[in-house]
């Protein structure tokens, strides 16, 4: 077969068959690895190289392992029944070491012996609490099995909680709620998609190339060897949303065309070539947007930004190339499965509607805007692994709760110090020991009696707080652990350490001082974030109109919708994750510049025909049902993540992304026609309709070119088309013969059953 000469287009269309094929094998090996790739639950992992924290926890894996940790209450049990819990629970493998009251009590003696008070945070009226410590990391499969183990031996005599048994239940727990939202996200577009479309096929043609899509950027990345749990969880359902309107795009096209009279080859042809500035300009912005995350230095940004942006790249091609085959291949499916409109066409009232209360809108907007671009940055926020541990509702929670609730909060942090003499190291540990609001400050030096040498110990005791050049101090303080209360008592802890180690390298380890660092980084990047993509959205929406104004007019809505949007938690005293404030922006502004984009492309087409109030009614009439659907699925599928997820992380990001489409929907279709009308003057150019009819008749007029056949290929053609008569007919006869014999055995039946009748009477 010769391809040369032919455009691309061309060859999209000529080898739909090949394209259908490749994809196929690429979907397979796609569903193949995508068991492959990990997820990381761990923010801490994403922390810059020179941070502290990470440089901190590079040396606790080097030298000792950085812990996980669990907490066990037990209800109801006297001092002997929770020591021999405790036990059992300290055999368990994966399992450091259990901090409970009889490291400092002798519980077996007589009870007048034992003073209660001194142990009344570990055991009081009846219940006791414990801290462990595991050998390996929360996320590590020993510590999970441990947990697990743990879970057992508790049973119904209390509950167990920790970060290493949140990290042990997230990731099921994820994995069964986004797999619910998706169910519920395909099911609802379904519905939105019947009700906007025409067809009962429609749908199914727009989910399948999707999630092929989807399932493609699922496997691929195993390229990242890891990914983030928000990026796992949120990668699928965004791109999913996001991509809806590439493929309605190009079938709304291909339905004109052939509208038009042409054939569907060439119909194909034209809407693709009519299609892709609007597809590629849509897919771009949306890309810039996400690839924007890529220049944080926190690590979750580069993270999901690849990840995202691939998605949508992944869309895109599928979209292009392997939406034209199936259209072609489904399209007497679309057409015997036509229905009539369930939605009006008229959007007229609506339009004249948006254009009178254009003012009002825009009165509102230059009111409120000053004061929530201000208020976006007060919100009170989380920034660490706190917000990924279960919300209010789940066993985690619950069980976290009742233990903070009987024996107060428990936070652990670690203290590398230098090896350097046991005498500096126990007195930095009875310092930190007597803060009021410390538990206890567990080191080696400490904890050996007086006058016996660190060498009588084995090396299994030692092992857990000296290494060749660091020991380490375990140190356990009643907050939260992220809080303002946890900060200040990070900070004074930190001021202890250094006292004692002057000039010499030290580190606090732990939830609270990893949080700090994560705070330090991330709000430097939102500024960053926030302006490259801007910049970047705008270039686009520039090249693509060749205007310099345009762009502005096209993202104050945006712009003004995401203000008000980041701004909603403080209004409402919502507590809210500092990295989905960031990641918001960036998908808010990319997967709905498209609304104004298109109303904005509707605008200037009628304006070339018609004043600037036709021109703008028009522009909503036209844009309407196309922004409103869009604009809804996106809505529809973020809301799912927020009242479907017990994360905090995954649900307020859902919460976001759904109320900042809602608002961009509004903004665009009742304030952008104003700005268009504002602005009017500067961005219609005369000669814009010429231009377009003229791009319109030149697409029409490139004929698909077919592909040039050498004799033998017809030959091969001619030869197969004529095996497949032969066996049609073949089939047909053998049918018929079929249908005969059941023909005559139905009428030779009833006869003999008769004579066999007859027979049996005259007997």
């Amino acid at each position: 077969m010769k391809t040369n000469g032919h455009s691309p287009v061309d060859l999209i269309i000529n080898n739909r068959r090949r394209i259908e094929k490749v994809f196929a094998v690429v979907l397979i090996l796609s569903l193949i690895c995508i068991p492959m790739v990990g997820v990381n639950y761990d923010l801490t992992k994403y922390l810059p190289d020179d941070s502290p924290s990470a440089q901190a926890l590079d040396i606790m894996e080097k030298e000792f392992t950085y812990p996980g940790m669990g907490r066990v209450l037990l209800e109801d049990v006297t001092l002997y029944e929770a020591k021999n819990i405790k036990d059992r629970i300290v055999d368990v493998d994966g399992v450091d070491m259990v901090m409970w009251c009889d490291t400092t009590t002798n519980i077996y003696g007589s009870s007048q012996f034992i003073d209660y008070e001194d142990i009344e945070d570990y055991y009081k009226d009846g219940d006791a609490y414990m801290d462990i410590i595991f050998l390996e990391k929360d996320s590590s499969d020993r510590t999970h099995r441990a947990v697990r183990e743990i879970e057992q031996i508790v049973g119904d005599r209390g509950c167990v909680a920790g970060s290493a048994v949140s990290d042990t239940n997230l990731g099921p727990t994820i994995n069964a709620e986004i797999a619910r939202v998706m169910v519920l996200a395909v099911i609802i577009i379904f519905l939105i998609l019947t009700l906007t479309t025409t067809s009962w096929f429609e749908p199914v043609l727009f989910l399948s190339v999707l999630g092929i899509a989807i399932v493609i950027n699922m496997g691929t990345n195993i390229i990242f060897g890891e990914i983030s749990f928000l990026s796992n969880a949120v990668g699928a359902v965004l791109q999913l949303a996001c991509s809806m309107d590439y493929s309605i795009f190009l079938l709304h096209a291909f339905t004109e065309e052939k509208a038009n009279g042409a054939a569907p080859e060439q119909a194909m042809a034209n809407a693709l070539r009519s299609a892709f500035s609007s597809i590629g300009a849509s897919g771009a912005t949306t890309i810039v947007g996400f690839l924007a995350l890529a220049l944080m230095r926190f690590g979750i940004g580069p993270d999901m930004g690849l990840v995202l942006a691939k998605g949508i790249a992944l869309s895109l091609v599928t979209v292009l190339l392997l939406m034209p085959a199936l259209i072609l291949r489904f399209q007497d499916v679309v057409d015997k499965t036509r229905h009539r409109p369930f939605i009006p066409g008229q959007w007229r009232k609506f339009g004249e509607f948006a254009y009178k209360i254009r003012k009002p809108v825009l009165a509102v907007v230059l009111v409120i805007i000053l004061p929530c671009y201000v208020a976006q940055g007060m919100a009170d926020f989380t920034y660490g692994n706190e917000a990924v541990g279960n919300s209010p509702g789940t066993p985690v929670y619950e069980a976290e709760q009742k233990m903070n609730e009987k024996f107060g909060q428990s936070n652990m942090m670690l203290a590398l110090v230098p090896l350097d003499g046991n005498i500096t190291e126990k007195a930095m540990s009875e310092e930190i020991a007597d803060l009021p609001y410390v538990r206890y400050a567990l080191g080696l030096a400490s904890a050996l009696p007086e006058g016996v040498p660190e060498e009588f110990l084995p090396e299994s005791v030692t092992g857990m707080l000296h290494s060749e050049n660091w020991a380490r101090v375990i140190i356990n303080v009643r907050s939260a652990g992220e809080s303002d209360a946890a900060f200040a008592y990070a900070d004074e802890i930190r001021a202890i350490i250094d006292k004692y180690y002057p000039g010499e390298q030290t580190y606090l380890v732990g939830v609270t001082p990893s949080t700090q660092d994560i705070k330090a980084i991330i709000v430097p990047d939102n500024q960053l974030v926030n302006i490259v993509s801007l910049l970047g959205v705008a270039l686009v929406v520039a090249i693509t109109y060749k205007a310099l104004l345009l762009p502005l007019v096209v993202l104050i809505p945006i712009e003004c919708a995401v203000f008000i949007n980041t701004a909603m938690p403080y209004i409402y005293g919502q507590r809210t994750m500092f990295l989905g404030f960031i990641i918001v922006s960036c998908i808010q502004l990319g997967a709905t510049i498209d609304y104004s984009i298109l109303l904005t492309g509707n605008y200037l087409d009628a304006r070339a025909q018609g004043d600037k109030k036709e021109a703008a009614i028009r522009a909503v009439t036209v844009s309407a049902e196309s922004i409103l659907t869009s604009g809804m699925i996106l809505m529809t599928v973020a809301y799912g993540l927020y009242f479907m997820t017990s994360v905090e992380a995954i649900s307020s990001l859902g919460q976001l992304i759904g109320r900042g489409a809602l608002i961009s929907m509004l903004l665009v279709l009742f304030l952008l026609p104003e700005c268009l009308i504002i602005f009017d003057r500067w961005i219609v150019k005369p000669d814009y309709a010429e231009k377009k009819h003229a791009k319109m008749n030149r697409i029409r007029s490139n004929k698909l070119r077919l592909p040039v056949l050498s004799e033998l290929h017809v030959q091969r053609l001619r030869l197969r088309a004529q095996i497949r008569e032969n066996r049609r007919a073949r089939h047909k006869a053998f049918r018929g013969r079929v249908k005969q014999l059941f023909r005559k055995a139905g009428n030779s039946a009833p006869k003999h059953k008769d004579k066999e009748e007859n027979d049996h009477e005259t007997k």
